[in-house]
């Protein structure tokens, strides 16, 4: 589970540790060449927004999976950080903290 809010009013949450993921996805090299043309000429870059959105989906299932790994239950506070396009490829980074459910 995945909750954006920074603190919750559930006296049953109990907070853990802060956990971070980072996911660099590169692009294919024939796409990124479109991708510099259209920067040329204008338009969308539907190329890096996919490519965006993968890395997003990537780093948020990863974050959820890290915390239950950790014996936790889930991430409070979820925040991604700018996604960024890198040469080459993107960066995502998403991060928050850890929670158990008390009984």
């Amino acid at each position: 589970m995945l909750i954006s809010l920074d603190h919750s009013s559930d006296p049953n949450l109990e907070i853990g540790e802060l956990i971070t993921v980072v996911v660099i996805r590169a692009a294919n090299v024939v796409n990124d060449i479109r991708e510099n043309i259209k920067n040329l000429t204008g338009g969308r870059m539907v190329h890096y927004e996919r490519l965006i959105s993968m890395a997003l989906e990537d780093a948020l299932q990863e974050l959820e999976k890290k915390a239950i790994d950790k014996g936790y239950d889930g991430v409070i506070g979820v925040k991604i950080a700018n996604p960024f396009v890198v040469e080459g490829g993107v960066e995502v980074i998403v991060y928050g903290n850890c929670f158990k459910k008390s009984p």
